[in-house]
């Protein structure tokens, strides 16, 4: 089946240091870990803005890998940059600093050849641009977003207006509370089902993350859980989300099966490609995926719920 993936986000360029390095001028932006992500199972179109200093050795690598960059604009001025420092705990960091540079008048233009891609991906931008996006699309099959705090502080209106158009929502457990006002996870689930959403993905870090629907015949939250495979020495944890999200979507384009059960395999291969992208700066363990590590990471992680 020829399906592709579309995605929209940031592309940047970060200084990011872990208590296992640190590492400077580090390409990121939930664009690029998105793109090489769902690149090692189907073919990816992005959507973003870059300055002139983007390495174009990545551009070099997107092609390689069959990422497509027609719709990520090159333009005169800075890449959007940000600073980081993970604690001793790596799930916490102190952001140093962030400069929009050319991505503070990102507007999002939707090449031609892109607007009839079926499955598409929002990242984290701000949910105006991702309403804008969906007026350019012609007729999308699924459509996932990803949020953050900072949009449920500043435009819920704008963020319910967008989740209203969408089939997927992938949000961490923080963030579910702060969107419905429930502490409980079940409860949350089911106010945001009660809003006309199908499908809910919340995300829990190291502990793994569930997978959300509303059961007919109950009406009330059918779960899956996936865990997240343990890592000795996760090297960066930045993008670890936004991997994740590319793992889950290169799935189900490929697969071409919008159901819940397929959904349920492409949470798995979710964690595969989050647990990846956490083991090494940028995406230099995403890019080294392959068949028989995959393969690998699917049997690693059978191990941990089967008897």
């Amino acid at each position: 089946m020829n399906n592709s993936v579309l995605v929209v986000g940031s592309v940047a360029l970060d200084d990011v240091e872990t208590p296992f390095g640190k590492r400077n001028d580090s390409v990121g932006g939930s664009a690029v870990f998105f793109s090489i992500a769902a690149s090692n199972y189907t073919k990816v179109k992005i959507v973003g803005i870059a300055g002139k200093d983007f390495p174009q050795s990545t551009l070099d690598k997107f092609q390689e890998r069959d990422i497509d960059i027609e719709g990520l604009e090159l333009v005169d001025g800075k890449t959007f940059r940000w600073g980081g420092k993970y604690h001793d705990d790596i799930n916490n960091r102190d952001t140093l600093y962030t400069d929009l540079n050319v991505f503070a008048d990102f507007k999002p233009q939707i090449p031609d050849s892109y607007k009839d891609t079926p499955y598409i991906f929002l990242g984290n931008i701000q949910p105006t641009l991702q309403l804008d996006v969906l007026r350019q699309l012609t007729s999308p099959k699924f459509i996932a977003l990803d949020t953050m705090n900072l949009w449920i502080n500043i435009a819920l209106d704008d963020l319910k207006e967008v989740i209203k158009k969408i089939d997927l929502l992938i949000i961490n457990d923080q963030e579910l509370n702060m969107l419905t006002g429930e502490l409980n996870l079940l409860k949350g689930l089911q106010k945001i089902h009660d809003d006309g959403l199908k499908y809910v993905i919340v995300k829990k870090g190291e502990h793994g993350a569930y997978l959300s629907h509303l059961d007919e015949n109950s009406h009330h939250p059918e779960l899956f859980f996936v865990p997240a495979n343990p890592v000795l020495e996760p090297t960066d944890p930045t993008g670890a989300g936004d991997s994740f999200a590319g793992g889950f979507m290169g799935y189900m384009t490929k697969s071409g099966e919008i159901s819940f059960e397929n959904m349920k395999k492409a949470l798995v291969h979710a964690a595969i490609m989050g647990g990846l992208c956490v083991q090494g700066f940028s995406y230099d363990s995403l890019e080294n995926a392959n068949d028989e590590i995959i393969e690998k990471g699917l049997e690693s992680l059978k191990k941990l719920v089967t008897t």
